[in-house]
C-alpha cells in the first residue's frame, strides 16, 4: 500500500510538472521562433508567450486556463513491481493534480453533459497501454489535450492513387480550416496508415516527439520537410496575427496500409503542447527525459 501511494504522488507531480512547464524542446523552439520576429504584433505576441512561460514557473500554475483532457501512453514492463496497481495510480493521480495543482476540470460525461468535477469519469482519463516483456520499468507519456488545439483533428481515408498531393490537400484543408483557432504556432502530427482510426492515433503519437527528431520512414521523413515549409509559408503564427512561420514542426508517422486504402490523420498541439515523459523504474526512482529543469515546482 505504502509503494502505490508512493507510486500515485511521482505521477501526480509529473501532471503538476507538464501543466506548468513546458517541455524543453518546445520552449526552445518558441524562442528561437520569437527571435525570427524584427517587429510588429508578431513581435508583440511571442512576447507575450515567453512571459506567460515564465509567469507560470515563477508562480507555480498551469501554463494556460484550458489544462485539457489528460491523455496517457503507457509503457509498462511485465517485472514492474506494481504493474497491477498502474491503472488504479494513473486514475488517482489524475483525480488528485486536479484539486491540488489545480487543473480546470474538463472531463464531461459522454452525452450526459455532467462535468464530474475531477478529470476522471467514464473511461477518462484516456490510456493507451503497450508491454515491455521481461522489463521492469513504467514509462508514461502524457499530453494533456486541450480543447482549442484538439479541435482540428481529424482523419478520414483517401482513395489509394490520391497519394501525397492527396495527403498534402487533406492536412493544408485542414490546417486553414481551423488552425488559426489551436494558438499557433502549432505542433503537427500527421499519421499515415490503413485506416481513420490507426492513421489518428499515430498522428497522436508523432506529436509526442521531441522536436528536431525525424520520422524513420525515409519518405516520411521528407515529407515533414515538405509540409513545414510549406505550412510556414501561410504565416498565421504566432496566435493568428501572422509572422514568418506557422508551426514549431510537423511529425510525421506511418505504418503499412491496405493497398485500397490510405488513412491519413491529422493532430495539431497549440504553442502551450504540453506533453512530457516519466520513466520510473522498479525501486520507484523517477527520471523526466523532456524536463530538465524544474525549479519551483
Amino acid at each position: 500500500m505504502e509503494n502505490k501511494q508512493k507510486l500515485t504522488d511521482l505521477i501526480s507531480e509529473f501532471i503538476k510538472t507538464v501543466s506548468i512547464r513546458l517541455p524543453d524542446d518546445v520552449e526552445k523552439r518558441i524562442k528561437e521562433l520569437s527571435a525570427y520576429e524584427k517587429g510588429g504584433l508578431g513581435k508583440d505576441m511571442y512576447g507575450c508567450i515567453l512571459e506567460n512561460i515564465e509567469l507560470a514557473k515563477k508562480y507555480g500554475r498551469p501554463l494556460c486556463q484550458d489544462t485539457g483532457v489528460l491523455q496517457f501512453f503507457v509503457k509498462v514492463g511485465t517485472k514492474f513491481p506494481l504493474i497491477d496497481n498502474v491503472k488504479d495510480c494513473l486514475i488517482d493521480a489524475s483525480s488528485y493534480a486536479t484539486l491540488n495543482t489545480p487543473l480546470r476540470p474538463n472531463v464531461v460525461e459522454p452525452l450526459g453533459e455532467h462535468n464530474t468535477g475531477n478529470n476522471v469519469g467514464y473511461d477518462a482519463p484516456y490510456i493507451e497501454w503497450e508491454l515491455e516483456p521481461g522489463g521492469d520499468q513504467l514509462s508514461i507519456m502524457l499530453y494533456m489535450a486541450g480543447g482549442g488545439c484538439s479541435l482540428p483533428g481529424r482523419s478520414k481515408v483517401l482513395m489509394p492513387l490520391e497519394g501525397v498531393e492527396g495527403v498534402k490537400k487533406f492536412v493544408y484543408d485542414t490546417i486553414l480550416d481551423w488552425g488559426v483557432n489551436a494558438c499557433p504556432p502549432l505542433l503537427v502530427g500527421i499519421g499515415l496508415g490503413t485506416c481513420a482510426a490507426t492513421s489518428a492515433m499515430l498522428s497522436k503519437k508523432a506529436i509526442l516527439r521531441k522536436i528536431g527528431t525525424h520520422c524513420t520512414n525515409e519518405r516520411g521523413a521528407k515529407l515533414e520537410k515538405e509540409l513545414q515549409e510549406e505550412l510556414d509559408s501561410i504565416g498565421i503564427a504566432p496566435l493568428g496575427f501572422g509572422g514568418k512561420h506557422s508551426v514549431l514542426a510537423v511529425h510525421v508517422e506511418c505504418a503499412g496500409h491496405h493497398p485500397a486504402t490510405l488513412g491519413v490523420g491529422i493532430t495539431t498541439g497549440c504553442w502551450a503542447t504540453r506533453r512530457g515523459e516519466v520513466v520510473i523504474d522498479k525501486d520507484l526512482n523517477a527520471r523526466y527525459t523532456m524536463h530538465t529543469a524544474k525549479e519551483g515546482v
